[in-house]
């Protein structure tokens, strides 16, 4: 715990750039930080990773270190995007089958409504591999495949965004 406290300290300490912005596919925290300015899948992953650890991205947040800015609001879509992040897995599992308890989550956080979730989960199914068109598709990349498949369908475009 000690050791814990001792780097929380240090890395509140440190001069973090006010200009820094989180990038928008792994967010703010200590991995944006280490591979800011460099490019690929790899590089993302280790990003995501080492943001997701340790509680450093929610310790930057609050504290407005390491690229991160706690005063902002949390759209629809950033919510979306949140969502959708931290459940790649089991989203892509119950797309799939088209029904399942992450696939009506999503379908709650977007706001569709009862009457249309049905049609939101058929539209998911039978639209799999364009949502996930690849074993490494970023969680923004699924959101904006799913935003365009709503947007084109004549039913669920009032809930594009």
């Amino acid at each position: 715990m000690k050791k814990l406290f001792a780097v929380a300290t240090l890395l509140s300490t440190l001069p973090f750039a006010q200009a820094v912005m989180a990038d928008d596919d792994i967010g703010c925290g200590l991995g944006t930080m280490i591979f800011d300015g460099k490019s690929g899948k790899v590089v993302k992953v280790l990003g995501a990773t080492t943001n997701g650890t340790s509680g450093n991205q929610t310790f930057g947040i609050t504290f407005g270190t390491l690229g991160c800015d706690g005063t902002g609001t949390i759209d629809s879509r950033q919510k979306l995007a949140m969502f959708i992040d931290g459940n790649m897995d089991n989203l892509a599992r119950d797309m799939a089958k088209g029904q399942g308890e992450t696939l009506a989550t999503l379908s709650e956080v977007w706001g569709i409504p009862n009457e249309d979730k049905a049609t939101f989960n058929t539209m998911a199914k039978q639209n799999f591999a364009v949502v996930y068109r690849s074993e490494n598709v970023t969680s923004n990349e699924v959101l904006n495949n799913l935003n365009t498949l709503m947007s084109n369908d004549s039913k669920l475009s009032g809930y594009a965004m």
